[in-house]
C-alpha cells in the first residue's frame, strides 16, 4: 500500500465533492458528484467587475489561434449521422507587440453565454447561479493571431479540461506554459465538453445532461466518453504532424506563419484535469507519439452502480505506462483517486510519480481557482461553495503550486529528455507530499 512522506502541517479541510455534470455518470472521469444540490448562492453586487485571469510568470508574451478540424474518417460518437469535428485552439510564444489589440477573451462571446447559462458548466460543475455572470468579459494574456516569436521549434503540450469543462477551463495554467517557452494546443471533445463554437456561428452544447436524465448505463456512457476523448488525441496528433510537414488545409494555411514550424512534434506530452488527466494516460498508452502526461486529479476508473460507485479498472490503469507520467491530486480526493492511481502505478514500467497538495480539492487546478474567490467576494456564490470546491489552501497558493510542478515536470521530460526516474522538486512547497 502507498505511504505518505510526514511533515508537519495544518490539518486538512474537509473532503470536498467534485462537482460535475451528472454523479454517477463522471464519478470515475470527472469525479464524485455534489450530491446534493448546490447551496443557495448570495446576491450578486450591482456591475462587478470583470473577472481576470492571473498573469503568466514566464519571460514570453503569448499568442492564441483557432483551428476547426474534421475527421472524415470517423463518425460523431454522439452525432453518429455526421463526421467528428473539433476546435483546437494554439497557444504560443510571440512577438510583443503584435497581433489583436486586445488580448483574447476568456471564452468566445456565444460559448461564454451558454457557459454561464442553465445547461452550462459554470452551473452544473461549479455552482455559479445561472445569468449571474458576465464570463464575455474575462479575458486572457494572449494576443489573437501574434506573430510566432522566432527560436523554435518549442516542445508541445496538448491539454484536455475535465468531463463537461471547455477546453478555455485551463486557461491559466495553458498561459503559463506558453509563457515559459512551450507551445500548447487544447482540445474540446464536441457534444461532451458545455459547448463548442464553430467559426460558421454554430454552438454544439453538450447532450451529457439530457443523456443522465434517461438513467443510462453508466459504466458504458463513461467507457464511450473516454473513447471518443483518446479518439480526439490521435486524431489532433496526426493534424499537428501534417501541419508540420505542410500539408495544410485551408484553415491551416490561415494560421500565423511560422506556427507550423515552431512545432517540435519529437517532444510533445499531454496534461488534462479530471476526465482530462485520464484521457492524457490514456492517450498516451495508445499513442507513442506522446512521450510524457500528467494527471491532475483524474480518476482511472469506471463506476459500475449507478450511485457512482463499484470500480471498473481504465485500460491505461491495467495496463500501466513505459514513458514518464506525472499524477498530482487533490487531498479531499485521495481515496476516490487511489483505486485506478495504485494500479497505474503497480503496472507501469516508466516512472510514475505521485504528489498530493494538502488542503485542496478538485477544482483547485482549474481557471476555477483564481475566479471562484472573485465571485464569492461578489457575493456571487457563497464561501462555503468556494471551500468545498477549492478546498481551504489560498487560491494564490495552489495556483503556483500547480504552474511550478506542472513546468517543472515537463521541464525534466520534453525540454532535457530525462526519462530516468527523478523528483519533481517539492521543497518550496511544504503542503506538496509525494506518495510511495
Amino acid at each position: 500500500m502507498p505511504t505518505y512522506e510526514t511533515r508537519q502541517r495544518p490539518a486538512a479541510a474537509p473532503p470536498g465533492r467534485r462537482a460535475v455534470v451528472a454523479a454517477a455518470l463522471l464519478a470515475a472521469v470527472a469525479g464524485p458528484a455534489a450530491r446534493a444540490a448546490a447551496a443557495a448562492p448570495g446576491r450578486p453586487q450591482a456591475d462587478p467587475a470583470p473577472l481576470r485571469l492571473p498573469a503568466p510568470t514566464g519571460p514570453h508574451a503569448i499568442g492564441k489561434a483557432a483551428l476547426h478540424l474534421t475527421d472524415t474518417a470517423r463518425p460523431d460518437p454522439w452525432r453518429r449521422d455526421r463526421p467528428r469535428a473539433l476546435m483546437v485552439s494554439f497557444w504560443y510564444p510571440a512577438v510583443p507587440g503584435t497581433g489583436g489589440a486586445e488580448p483574447a477573451p476568456h471564452m468566445e462571446p456565444a460559448a461564454a453565454v451558454h457557459f454561464g447559462g442553465e445547461d452550462g458548466m459554470a452551473a452544473l460543475n461549479y455552482r455559479v447561479p445561472p445569468g449571474s455572470t458576465d464570463w464575455r468579459e474575462t479575458r486572457s494574456h494572449a494576443r489573437p493571431g501574434a506573430r510566432v516569436l522566432p527560436g523554435g521549434p518549442r516542445p508541445v503540450v496538448l491539454w484536455s479540461s475535465g468531463v463537461g469543462d471547455p477546453r478555455t477551463w485551463g486557461t491559466g495554467l495553458v498561459e503559463e506554459l506558453a509563457s515559459r517557452g512551450y507551445v500548447v494546443v487544447t482540445v474540446d471533445h464536441t457534444y461532451e465538453a458545455s459547448e463548442v463554437l464553430f467559426p460558421d456561428g454554430t454552438l454544439a452544447a453538450s447532450v451529457l445532461p439530457a443523456l443522465m436524465k434517461d438513467k443510462p448505463d453508466i459504466a458504458a456512457l463513461t467507457r464511450q466518453t473516454m473513447k471518443a476523448r483518446a479518439g480526439d488525441v490521435t486524431f489532433v496528433l496526426d493534424r499537428l504532424h501534417a501541419l508540420r510537414r505542410g500539408g495544410r488545409t485551408a484553415a491551416e494555411r490561415a494560421l500565423p506563419r511560422g506556427l507550423a514550424e515552431a512545432l517540435d512534434l519529437s517532444r510533445t506530452g499531454m496534461a488534462g484535469h479530471s476526465g482530462g488527466g485520464f484521457t492524457a494516460a490514456q492517450a498516451m498508452s495508445d499513442d507513442t507519439r506522446l512521450v510524457t502526461g500528467i494527471n491532475l486529479d483524474g480518476q482511472m476508473h469506471f463506476p459500475t452502480k449507478a450511485d457512482g460507485s463499484g470500480v471498473e479498472l481504465g485500460a491505461v490503469a491495467e495496463k500501466g505506462l513505459d514513458r514518464p507520467f506525472l499524477l498530482l491530486g487533490s487531498a479531499a480526493d485521495v481515496a476516490d483517486n487511489r483505486p485506478g492511481w495504485d494500479a497505474l502505478v503497480r503496472h507501469s514500467r516508466g516512472h510514475v510519480r505521485r504528489l498530493i497538495v494538502h488542503d485542496t480539492a478538485h477544482g483547485a487546478f482549474t481557471d476555477a481557482a483564481a475566479l471562484l474567490p472573485r465571485l464569492a467576494e461578489r457575493g456571487t456564490v457563497p464561501r462555503e461553495t468556494v471551500t468545498d470546491l477549492l478546498g481551504a489552501l489560498p487560491a494564490e497558493r495552489s495556483i503556483a503550486i500547480t504552474r511550478a510542478l506542472v513546468t517543472a515536470f515537463l521541464d525534466r521530460r520534453l525540454r532535457d529528455r530525462d526519462t530516468r526516474p527523478g523528483d519533481v522538486p517539492t521543497d518550496p512547497f511544504p503542503e506538496v507530499e509525494r506518495v510511495r
